[in-house]
């Protein structure tokens, strides 16, 4: 029977890997070490700026951990979506973490760079041939939006990684990546169901979220001919029917269906099995190839400056109701900005009541008053300046605007001085679409590297 063994020892590299976790994981016996370092869910400043989410200290920090696991124990390493975003600068990036690792502490190895970013003319060449398709929800474009991107990413699957396994990698160190192929490439390339890789690979990309201690906890897979188990190392943490299966949930508009690189998972008759050691096992999962390989693909560019401002707000009358307050302020500066020559063309604002309604922007209970409120205003402008300047406008009434006429002036209170805080440039995600491929590894670029330090 084909059987491998995946260590994924945290959810995100440089989010903190439990050492207890990790030690209890390597005990096991992987075959291979496998995680993500990187997501869209910080929305699009990473990939705009084509920079990292985690502190550089904490990356390296849970690096070191997993090339020493792994050079101990003579497997190899995937790592995917490097650095948060994925681009090549990200790429680059973590390749000098892990040569600055080996030169501190010796070790040699083979290290595989795999790049995704994507050339903005080829994009375009692509879009005017139709090969770039729109995934639901997708934002119009036109050729020129590829030139409004700062960085365009394609998403790998496991054709890459298996490509740079096969030809001896100690460790690969991918682009833009999705979460699943990082994890299911070693099993595929070891034999196994394609099936049960895919399906526990999205199951443990999270590393513990699928277990009942998602904090400081890590996922051991084992996939065979037939299908997976899921098992979790880390104190007081376990897997069960419901945390296995649940997590097809995340980040997955269909949770019977995983769309994927070249393939779709079918888990109608998927069934989940409690085992006695704590652990899951799950067989049934079916595949299908797709008629048509495709990459997803992610672009993120700028969308103007913003300024903001915070106001705290305990003012009774105000509480019970916070949008007669921000409906009055707003047509108040709205004429302010009128006389005063602001283009509405060139900005746009927002009030949000955090503590009534800001985070899910819905009707609240009937009745309902907050305790406080911390009032956000939000700037957009074409330039810093502009941004900044109708904050001003914003700033002797976000601290005194009454609900009502012929009342004493209130006073509510700034956290900060001065209030006006310059967010600098702020990025949007430009595409949401998929590009049509007749090989699977004709949009990504390697680079092989021996680090030597004997």
């Amino acid at each position: 029977m084909n059987k491998c063994k995946v260590f994924i020892p945290v959810g995100a590299l440089g989010s903190g890997i439990d050492e207890g976790a990790f030690r209890e994981g390597m005990e096991l016996k992987p075959d291979i070490i496998s995680c993500d370092a990187g997501s869209t869910d910080s929305g699009p400043y990473y990939l705009g700026t084509g920079r990292g989410k985690y502190a550089r200290s904490s990356v390296k920090n849970d690096l070191r951990m997993v090339l020493h696991g792994a050079m101990e124990a003579h497997i190899p390493i995937t790592i995917g979506s490097a650095c948060t975003c994925g681009a090549d600068s990200a790429v680059d990036e973590m390749a000098d973490i892990c040569r600055e690792i080996c030169r501190e502490d010796r070790l040699s190895l083979k290290m595989v760079l795999i790049y995704s970013e994507q050339d903005r003319e080829t994009m375009k060449q692509r879009y005017v041939e139709g090969s770039i398709k729109a995934l639901p929800g997708a934002p119009k474009i036109k050729e020129r939006t590829f030139d409004e991107c700062s960085h365009i990413v394609a998403l790998s699957g496991t054709e890459p990684f298996i490509k740079a396994l096969s030809e001896g990698a100690d460790i690969v160190i991918c682009g833009r990546a999705t979460d699943t192929a990082v994890i299911a490439a070693f099993p595929i390339m070891k034999g196994c169901n394609v099936a049960a890789a895919w399906h526990g690979a999205k199951i443990c990309e999270c590393g513990g979220l699928c277990t009942t201690n998602p904090i400081g906890s890590a996922v051991f897979m084992t996939v065979d001919d037939k299908g997976f188990e899921v098992k979790a190392v880390g104190k007081d943490a376990e897997c069960t029917v419901y945390t296995v299966s649940s997590h097809l949930l995340y980040e997955n508009s269909d949770p019977i269906h995983l769309t994927e690189p070249g393939i779709q998972i079918d888990v109608t008759d998927a069934v989940y099995s409690q085992l006695e050691d704590g652990s899951v096992r799950v067989e049934g999962t079916r595949a299908v190839k797709s008629e048509q390989y495709t990459m997803k693909l992610e672009g993120s560019g700028p969308a103007g400056y913003q300024t903001i401002i915070l106001a705290g707000i305990r003012d009774r009358e105000i509480m019970k109701a916070p949008y007669v307050w921000i409906d009055k302020l707003s047509a108040f500066i709205d004429q302010k900005l009128e006389k005063l020559g602001f283009d509405k063309e060139k900005y746009s604002y927002s009030i949000r009541p955090y503590g009534y309604n800001a985070v899910y922007g819905g009707d609240v209970p009937e009745g309902y008053v907050p305790n406080e409120l911390g009032m956000l205003l939000v700037v957009t402008a074409e330039t810093q300046e502009m941004a900044t300047q109708i904050c001003k406008v914003f700033n002797p009434y976000m601290l005194h605007y009454p609900i009502r006429e012929n009342i004493p002036l209130p006073s509510y209170a700034f956290p900060f001085s001065p209030s006006e805080i310059q967010r600098g440039q702020i990025y949007e995600f430009k595409l949401n679409h998929v590009v049509e491929l007749s090989d699977p590894l004709e949009l990504v670029r390697f680079s092989e590297e021996e680090l030597k330090n004997d």
